[in-house]
């Protein structure tokens, strides 16, 4: 008797930092809203986007992670005058580095999510799924951990 495997689509694993004035109120809206979003993220609430360490994002993805997300305020809207704009330089960096290893800068995303927008949340999650599942995953894909 032959039985029939089923292949099980790639799931891929997204780590958001999201910033507590912002971007964890519009993830906490789409769900208030019911607003299902992919079960692949998960959310860690930090003070601002700006204190999200480079170490951090290289923590993600060598233990496990597909994707990180950095969601931060509106640009002139940081409650700490531009800590979303020091988070964006870092992640331009992280991008440049990760591109001379050999991992795709795409896993790697920083999105202006103002605390009312809770369905933009859910399509930058959504957006982040679908090109990471055309990816694949990360540590299969890649051997790059040897170049760090």
């Amino acid at each position: 008797m032959n039985k029939k495997e089923e292949v099980k689509e790639f799931e891929p694993k997204i780590l958001a930092f999201t910033c507590n004035w912002s971007s964890y109120s519009s993830a906490d809206q789409a769900g208030i809203s019911r607003t299902s979003y992919p079960p692949n993220v998960q959310i860690i609430r930090v003070m601002c986007s700006g204190r999200v360490d480079p170490l951090y994002v290289v923590d993600a993805f060598l233990n496990g992670a597909d994707g990180v997300l950095i969601a931060a305020c509106h640009p002139n809207y940081c409650r700490y005058n531009g800590g979303n704009r020091y988070a964006e330089s870092r992640v331009k960096f992280l991008k440049m580095l990760m591109e001379e290893i050999g991992v795709e800068p795409t896993r790697l995303r920083i999105e202006w999510i103002s605390a009312l927008e809770g369905r933009r949340f859910v399509e930058v999650v959504q957006e982040m799924v679908d090109e990471l599942r055309k990816l694949g995953a990360l540590l299969e894909k890649n051997d790059w951990r040897e170049s760090v």
